[in-house]
């Protein structure tokens, strides 16, 4: 049976060649006569996978030196309190920047812990992002956060927000290794790994050393990023099996040659995707052209009584999990790095097919 192109927002499809080294490992890796699975966290053979998966993901991202790199559980979510609940430190306010659905929960994650400002926001029911010049950034805010891409609205920035001496920290959950990125211009970036780096369970963060601090009375260990980096990301059992798959997807990307022959890659699918949308009467694409995001297309038909049929025919040809979110409706194809530019064409040609039969 051959796989089929898979568009899930997450858990979302992991290159081939990951599963096929993964699968040709599960039982015995590296002649240690043992299944990653059933490694000790503290052996020798996992602390060599972890070595060379934080190695990879450095060399990859270009992350330079003062920054600690953390493999943690708890999802992207958990980053939307122990952010406030470390970077405080002492002051009383935190600006956010509001543009869907995600960034929603990391404010209201926040506003237990802090006078949440937002400096910007999406209108209700647009699907854009406030222009750069318009944010509204206060001096004595801890951070300034945001989220540089919205999985659900498939609205990304076109641009990272300036914000002086205030650290920068953002959700790059939807667009981590997507193309090369200025670590340097970030406080901390984290991201949920079931997207663009391998399976849901692990959570990367990069975080700035000098923002590693005395976190809020009462915050538990496991929240606190100086327990953490001060156990190397071990201070409990992390997600093993996770993480070595994350170190397969690294090597992957360097194969690939990097982020910068990634980007070529993303930016010709997304431009070939939304091409074949604009260019119909049949789809439409709601958001601001600008804000486009590479990664998650959601797209309409002109009569919405053809949604289960079309996901009904796309899954005969092997085109799966193109559903829409409930509170955007529609399509949505998200086509992250392990998407082949292959798998686009493929949804693009029955596009065009199931609108010449249907339209």
């Amino acid at each position: 049976m051959s796989r089929s192109y898979n568009f899930s927002a997450g858990p979302a499809a992991l290159p081939e060649e990951v599963l096929a080294q993964a699968g040709e490992e599960m039982l015995d890796w590296q002649g240690s006569g043992m299944s990653v699975m059933e490694m000790s966290h503290r052996g020798k053979e996992f602390m060599s996978i972890a070595s060379q998966a934080e190695a990879d993901l450095r060399e990859l991202m270009g992350i330079p030196a003062g920054y600690k790199v953390l493999f943690l559980q708890g999802g992207a979510s958990s980053q939307f309190a122990m952010v406030p609940m470390n970077l405080l430190q002492g002051r009383k306010s935190a600006d956010y920047i509001n543009t869907g659905s995600w960034s929603k929960k990391a404010i209201a994650e926040a506003g237990k812990y802090c006078d949440v400002k937002i400096s910007g926001a999406t209108p209700k029911g647009e699907f854009t992002v406030p222009a750069a010049e318009t944010l509204e950034l206060n001096s004595d805010a801890a951070y300034l956060h945001y989220t540089p891409n919205e999985t659900i609205q498939g609205i990304e920035f076109p641009y990272v927000p300036e914000t002086g001496d205030v650290p920068l920290v953002a959700d790059f959950s939807s667009t981590i290794l997507s193309r090369p990125v200025d670590v340097s211009q970030y406080g901390i970036i984290y991201a949920g790994a079931q997207k663009n780096i391998g399976p849901a369970g692990l959570t990367v963060v990069v975080i700035r050393e000098d923002l590693i601090a005395e976190p809020m009375a009462g915050t538990p260990a496991m929240f606190r990023y100086g327990t953490l980096a001060g156990a190397d990301s071990m201070y409990n059992t992390p997600p093993t099996y996770a993480w070595y798959i994350a170190g397969l997807v690294f090597q992957w990307l360097k194969r690939k040659g990097g982020l910068k022959a990634v980007a070529e890659i993303n930016e010709r699918k997304a431009g070939a995707l939304y091409a074949a949308i604009d260019g119909s009467g049949f789809y439409a694409n709601p958001v601001d052209p600008r804000c486009r995001s590479w990664m998650n297309v959601p797209f309409t038909l002109a009569d919405p009584e053809l949604d289960a049929s079309f996901l009904a025919e796309a899954k005969e040809a092997g085109l799966v999990t193109l559903k829409g979110h409930r509170s955007v409706g529609g399509m949505r194809a998200s086509i992250y790095n392990a998407m082949p530019e292959a798998g686009v064409q493929a949804l693009i040609s029955f596009m065009a097919d199931f609108e010449k039969r249907k339209g």
